[in-house]
């Protein structure tokens, strides 16, 4: 028998195709004669006409060309910038469809990587207003594409070259004024946008942060300099938007780098912080703090975690990756004590000064890397009842993982932002002992291919629940 090895698409060719799946990044799914093909802006149920772009051994990117015909689930996006703009990838789709999506992806993961197939997984917690939900937001300054006039915008997917927006739908519509504000001041002034290629220019980018129930606006101005021209003007400006504004912040950053915020932070006007809560915890908020961009959700997340902890007030929680505490001071609320895990020494500070914030003296914060500092503290005699672990998208380091399981932890909760690193995870701590009982996602983040969620896991050896 001779298998076939012919790859069915060239470059730069067309074909038709139906869309049958999506990706972990939001590009459609299809196949063209048994051939996987990725294409953006697709839609499950879409019958297409599209372009290859790029092929490689298993697989080819296409663009999309013609709709043959659409999805049922497709609508129009409301914003006119989606199809060039790369901040979100789903607003063409039906909210009550993203969220179906975003359930199938964790299961495909769940069962494809982690080979588990008897897990409770639980329908995706939406928004009931799924727009205007971030209270960060990082705007790009640079040189329009084909001109010299200033783009302040976000970058076209796979590129740096800045889509100009005015209005962000998912944004705080603060934003819309402060980025007009800014963009007038460096016109009227001459200021030069930050080139990418030479290096030169001074406004790199345009940093706020909203305080969503305190109403609290900081304006970061990211420069490759320290001096501002002009610089009461600027202030001027930005403060006549809104009586919100309460902080306007320099970051400097001179580097030849992607890297958007510098090391070094100046106070131009007003405070060197905001605040904000998430349900009845209080977090002060500096330019270089981590602070989840929805905070309506957040809380939805967080009090899931909560639940799953099933804290009696007698239990010592770890909480690994805490950040600035966020979690960490939800926990001590209902724990007898806290121990919270970072390797950035600025959120560990901020994590202090939270605790203090809400008068909670039940936490002890440590810097280091997780998969060393929980080690040495289980090597120390510390043990925790329940672990609550948060980790980046590349998820938990095995000596970490190694630490949770030596502990016979009763109790974990893991709280994750990417489902592929999640079930790899989970099929680790499952060898290890643990059962998982529960997954619940939650929507975070709207109209993107984001998702996050909250896992309940039970050790084998002390029982379940």
């Amino acid at each position: 028998m001779i298998l076939k090895t012919e790859i069915p698409v060239a470059k730069n060719e067309y074909y038709e195709i139906d869309i049958d799946g999506m990706g972990h990044d939001g590009q459609g799914v299809g196949r063209v004669e048994g051939f996987t093909v990725f294409v953006l802006h697709a839609l499950p149920g879409d019958k297409l006409k599209i372009k290859i772009l790029k092929v490689k051994k298993t697989y080819a990117y296409g663009k999309l060309i013609d709709i043959i015909k659409p999805s049922a689930h497709r609508v129009n996006p409301v914003c006119p910038s989606f199809f060039k703009c790369g901040g979100c990838q789903l607003q063409h789709l039906v909210y009550s469809e993203q969220l179906k999506l975003k359930k199938q992806q964790i299961i495909d993961n769940i069962q494809r990587i982690g080979k588990l197939e008897d897990v409770v997984i639980r329908d995706v917690i939406g928004m009931t207003k799924p727009e205007r939900y971030r209270n960060k937001a990082q705007f790009p300054v640079g040189i329009g594409s084909g001109s010299k006039d200033i783009a302040i915008g976000f970058y076209a997917p796979r590129s740096h070259n800045i889509v100009e927006i005015e209005s962000c739908y998912i944004q705080h519509e603060m934003n819309d004024d402060v980025i007009k504000r800014v963009k007038d001041w460096m016109r009227k002034y001459h200021i030069t946008p930050y080139d990418e290629v030479t290096g030169k220019g001074l406004v790199r980018h345009i940093f706020t942060r909203v305080g969503l129930k305190s109403g609290e606006v900081m304006v970061v101005l990211i420069t490759n300099g320290t001096k501002i021209p002009h610089k009461d003007d600027l202030i001027k400006n930005i403060c006549g938007i809104s009586d919100h504004i309460v902080s306007i912040v320099q970051n400097i950053n001179t580097k030849r780098t992607n890297v958007i915020l510098g090391e070094q932070n100046i106070v131009l006007w007003g405070k060197d912080s905001i605040i904000d809560y998430i349900g009845d915890v209080k977090f002060r908020i500096s330019p270089m703090s981590f602070y989840q961009v929805n905070p309506v959700q957040t809380e939805v997340l967080y009090n899931k975690a909560l639940e799953y902890a099933g804290l009696t007030g007698n239990e010592t929680v770890f909480d690994i990756y805490c950040g600035i505490g966020t979690i960490s001071l939800f926990l001590a609320k209902k724990a007898k004590k806290v121990i919270g895990v970072e390797i950035v020494p600025e959120a560990i500070e901020d994590a202090k000064q939270n605790a203090e914030l809400n008068y909670i003296e039940n936490t002890e914060f440590y810097v280091k890397a997780a998969e060393e500092v929980v080690p040495e503290l289980y090597a120390k005699g510390y043990k925790a009842d329940v672990v609550v672990v948060d980790p980046p998208r590349k998820g938990c380091d095995e000596a970490l993982l190694d630490t949770i399981i030596k502990m016979q932890v009763e109790k974990i909760v893991y709280v994750s932002c990417n489902p592929s690193t999640l079930a790899r995870d989970l099929r680790y701590l499952e060898d290890g002992g643990y059962k998982t009982m529960e997954v619940q996602p939650v929507d975070m983040f709207p109209h993107t291919a984001h998702v996050e969620t909250d896992c309940l896991l039970s050790s084998k050896i002390k029982g379940f629940g």
